[in-house]
């Protein structure tokens, strides 16, 4: 329903009738409403109400109306010194806050602190400028967004725990208070909390596309060389590209995008890279179905774009399409045990698939799988479902036959992403009530929580990096969270540089070596048409030896 605000004079009480709320008597309430609000700075919250009666009914004044007015003189006043409060609070906090008022609630009204004063609100009225409770959240939050903006463009010097910045760390490393790997991992948290953000330049044989199509997903190979992007054009429809990160340097930051024939209307539900012929030589996607054609999961070689084209050295790579319907996941997997074979989760159902004999392999389940992924050293593929149940399938074993579950673990809300740990020890899960949980495998039970991440209902994969220790997502309010995976320590926040919106969450990749094995590591967000950088080296150039860093990679069992 929508509302118009109008506003009430301070000089004189304006009458109108009461909106008749949908399933109350078709009799018409009697009284009117009169405010008067006091010009004084002192008196700017006090709030007087009286109540007249229609009809020769008489005036009845009743001692507890005074009381209720000198109670919401007292809470305005006292909310009035709480407000400075606000400034202070994280944006994980806010939006949880959002809707608490610091003055009273009036049913039918709403306050505008900008303008301290009340508007009515006036149902069944289509008018272009409404009034709804969304979009004064929605006007809290980017005030909050912008100011955040503000302060990570001017504050320099950022500090991830109180007490540890980088003289002190270096202090306490030469004095033998830090082992090497809790140097190492302290060393990269100072790091991403230092980033800077840089926007990207991105060259491209269209430059009208560039200012038109929006990044939708982005997505980086294994070496960092190449960024696969999924982008939605105007009239409607995906378009897919290669961005080749070999230029990605400080100081110009530019990058080339090339794009490829390949054009589809029907939307992409999953994406990951594919090991067909070489290492990620293909990229799966898994597409929904339109009208009369049935969704299907394609495996399109990265040969076909212009990056990978080198004139008599690189072979055409094979383009093949499964008719496989409703597919909500796929990954593929890299163990020598299910070579060449890729999964898709459907509804209540997983398939395997064998790419060069097309053989294929059922599971039934009573959920829909919406995260998938290959463990490499065991023969085991773990899914998350709708239900919030987490369970491995093995392999070798057969679909017909029972026990193929080997670990079963439950969220509490559906499951969105799942990501196994190079020991195959731990898993690592996010679901769309915002939890992220670490879980041990062994003894099937959560061993740490990462509380900040926000979600209510969308899809939102992690990505976690043990080599630099830390832990990204980007939730539904636009953030771009890091974390340290050894202790869920929140690292920084980072406010997304454009308006937040529910089309608008951006997309991001985490590398270790961005732009190939001599890079730096770094962020990479794409947010509409435009691409930023976070990188190391931008926060400190003269760490790093010709555009190596200088850091190896922190332990695994320094992480857990």
């Amino acid at each position: 329903m929508k509302a118009v605000g109008s506003s009430l004079s301070r000089d004189h009480c304006e009458h109108g009738g009461a909106a008749r709320q949908e399933g109350e008597p078709t009799a018409r309430m009697s009284g009117l409403l009169c405010f008067s609000l006091l010009g004084t700075e002192m008196g700017r919250n006090i709030w007087k109400s009286r109540r007249r009666h229609r009809r020769g009914r008489h005036q009845s004044p009743a001692s507890g109306q005074c009381d209720s007015s000198q109670r919401f003189t007292t809470e305005a006043s006292q909310s009035s010194q709480d407000s400075g409060h606000h400034d202070a609070e994280s944006p994980s906090t806010l939006s949880s806050r959002t809707g608490e008022s610091s003055v009273p609630e009036l049913p039918g009204f709403y306050f505008d602190p900008e303008k301290n004063r009340y508007f009515r609100l006036l149902p069944g009225h289509n008018n272009c400028n409404p009034l709804t409770k969304e979009g004064i959240q929605h006007k809290e939050m980017e005030s909050r967004r912008l100011q955040l903006l503000q302060q990570e463009d001017t504050q320099t010097k950022k500090i991830a725990r109180v007490g540890f910045n980088a003289s002190s760390i270096l202090r306490k490393n030469q004095l033998g208070f830090l082992n090497f790997s809790s140097y190492c991992r302290l060393s990269h948290e100072l790091r991403v909390s230092c980033m800077e953000r840089k926007k990207v330049e991105i060259q491209s044989s269209d430059p009208s596309a560039l200012a038109s199509d929006r990044f939708n997903f982005i997505m980086a190979d294994t070496t960092s060389d190449r960024l696969f992007t999924v982008n939605d054009v105007n009239i409607g429809g995906s378009k897919y590209s290669i961005i080749n990160l070999r230029g990605l340097k400080a100081p110009t930051f530019e990058v080339h995008m090339h794009e490829n024939l390949y054009f589809t209307n029907r939307k992409v539900n999953s994406v990951c890279w594919a090991s067909l012929n070489h290492l990620d030589s293909h990229i799966l996607l898994c597409l929904m179905g339109l009208a009369e054609t049935p969704g299907c999961a394609t495996l399109l070689p990265a040969s076909l774009f212009v990056s990978n084209h080198q004139a008599g050295t690189d072979q055409p790579g094979m383009l093949c399409s499964f008719r496989i319907p409703g597919a909500w996941s796929c990954a593929w997997s890299l163990n020598v045990q299910a070579n060449n074979c890729f999964s898709t989760g459907l509804s209540r159902r997983v398939l395997l698939t064998n790419v060069v004999t097309g053989h294929r392999q059922s599971y039934r389940i009573n959920s829909d799988v919406l995260a998938q992924q290959f463990a490499v050293k065991t023969p085991l593929l773990f899914n998350g479902c709708r239900s919030g149940e987490i369970f491995a399938i093995d392999l070798r074993s057969p679909s017909q036959a029972k026990g193929w579950k080997a670990t079963q673990i439950f969220h509490d809300s559906a499951v969105t992403s799942v990501q196994v740990f190079k020991e195959e020890q731990y898993l690592m899960a996010s679901d769309m009530a915002g939890k992220i949980k670490l879980w041990d495998l062994r003894a099937t039970k959560c061993v740490r929580q990462y509380e900040g991440h926000v979600n209510e209902h969308a899809y939102l994969p992690l990505h976690m990096h043990e080599e630099e220790g830390i832990l990204v997502a980007v939730g539904q309010d636009c953030y771009t969270r890091i974390w340290s995976l050894q202790d869920a320590h929140l690292l920084r926040t980072i406010p997304s540089p454009c308006p937040t919106s529910k089309a608008n969450i951006p997309s991001v990749a985490f590398s270790p070596r961005l732009g190939g094995t001599r890079g730096a590591p770094g962020l990479l967000m794409a947010v509409q048409q435009d691409l930023y950088c976070f990188s190391y080296s931008s926060s400190y150039p003269d760490r790093q030896e010709e555009g190596r860093w200088e850091l190896p990679s922190v332990s695994n069992k320094d992480i857990l």
